[in-house]
């Protein structure tokens, strides 16, 4: 891109939506103005494209301790991924695209169907603090899960992620960018089919989402809060505080928007509440999740179940909460040392399905370019039922080294 096009890029920027609204890093935003990847502009400005592209390349294993050889390893390219951004005639109408081309980034085991589209959402800038995003596209679920698996200082989200997740879903979110006094609230909500990515239509059964956000010191530097470790390290605390519940009315997949798909409608509501923590150097965050359900035992849909080779399954819905700890410390040269604790607890209705977990994990990650580029290696040790016996033959242990690479 030539000096005249960045130059009119940003002048329309900041004319009609102002550039702040475009630093964060996050996935449930069209990335324009930042400049990063590969671009294209037009020749009159009323055309932009932002290509980049990133994957994860990964070594792994991990052993049961019951005895017997169950040392399992995990050697592949756990995402490749392809995502365009931009804008239309104007940056009051962005987009963005993208896509998935390996096995486990495209919901393949649960669904028989490879789900190549991760996003394909519209937004409307209509002012500079509310937008409206139509499409499918991250719900304004846990904090985790709406930040980008791309800035993530482990080599998975949490499980409490995993199993409480509503993930994404095809509908409409508004979003709305407020100041209480000197404070910046966030809020958005969504209207979605509640079947998630793979769904070919809908019946009147929808999900309904809501989250909101306070940051009492003021905003981080680059869109941190939605960003694993204390990269920038901040010169003053920085706190965001974030809420949220999701309604899924008859939903027919055992997570929601995730898992297998099941003959008898679920209803499932989620709640959670999160918080990120960084200064100097130094991140903490938490987040609490519970899932509820009436009924959470199920049978798989028959098609399903034949397509896949499983029937008589039991399907069920996880009911129960959870809560993750992670915290770290931004050392010297790029350098990064993190610990994190999970805890799984489920539902008594569940108990014959599902035990109680607990893993701990440490981490060593080093930072070549921010989150672009990175190495990470991971070591855990999952729990059990509460005995942390090293006999209890349940437990496990496990470790994992991973590259990042992307634009």
């Amino acid at each position: 891109m030539n000096i005249k096009s960045r130059l009119a890029l940003a002048l329309l920027g900041s004319l009609f939506v102002g550039t702040s609204a475009f630093a964060q890093e996050r996935d449930d935003r069209a990335t324009i103005l930042n400049f990063k990847g590969i671009q294209f502009t037009s020749k009159d400005s009323l055309f932009y494209t932002n290509f980049r592209f990133r994957m994860q390349n990964r070594l792994g294993f991990s052993n049961v301790i019951d005895g017997e050889d169950n040392v399992k390893f995990d050697a592949r390219i756990r995402r490749l991924r392809m995502r365009m951004d931009g804008y239309i005639y104007t940056p009051r109408i962005s987009y963005s695209v993208q896509l998935a081309f390996t096995r486990s980034d495209q919901d393949f085991d649960d669904t028989g169907v490879p789900n190549i589209i991760r996003d394909a959402v519209m937004f409307f800038n209509l002012t500079d603090d509310f937008y409206i995003s139509f499409g499918q596209n991250k719900l304004p679920g846990n904090r985790q899960r709406v930040n980008s698996s791309g800035q993530l200082q482990f080599a998975d989200r949490s499980l409490v992620n995993s199993h409480f997740t509503i993930d994404r879903d095809f509908g409409v979110t508004f979003n709305l960018s407020k100041k209480l006094g000197q404070m910046p609230i966030n809020a958005k909500a969504a209207i979605s089919t509640g079947e998630g990515r793979p769904v070919q239509s809908t019946d009147k059964g929808l999900a309904y989402t809501g989250r909101v956000e306070f940051l009492p010191f003021g905003e981080f530097t680059n869109g941190g809060d939605y960003s694993e470790g204390d990269i920038e390290r901040e010169e003053v605390p920085k706190l965001s505080v974030g809420l949220g519940y999701s309604y899924n009315d008859k939903t027919t997949r055992e997570g929601g928007q995730t898992g297998r798909f099941v003959v008898n409608p679920f209803t499932l509501k989620t709640s959670f509440a999160d918080l990120m923590f960084k200064y100097m150097g130094f991140a903490y965050q938490a987040e609490y999740m519970r899932r509820d359900v009436d009924n959470p035992i199920n049978v798989l849909d028959d098609q399903y179940a034949t397509q896949n080779n499983s029937k008589g399954d039991v399907a069920y819905a996880f009911k129960g909460w959870g809560v993750n700890q992670q915290t770290s410390y931004l050392l010297n040269h790029g350098y990064e040392i993190a610990a994190r604790y999970t805890f799984i607890a489920p539902n008594a209705q569940i108990s014959a399905y599902e035990k109680q977990i607990d893993l701990m994990e440490l981490g060593l990650t080093r930072y070549v370019k921010a989150h672009r580029l990175k190495f990470q290696l991971n070591a855990n040790y999952t729990v059990k039922n509460g005995d942390f016996n090293n006999n209890n033959k349940k437990n496990a242990w496990g470790g994992t080294f991973q590259v990042e690479l992307g634009i």
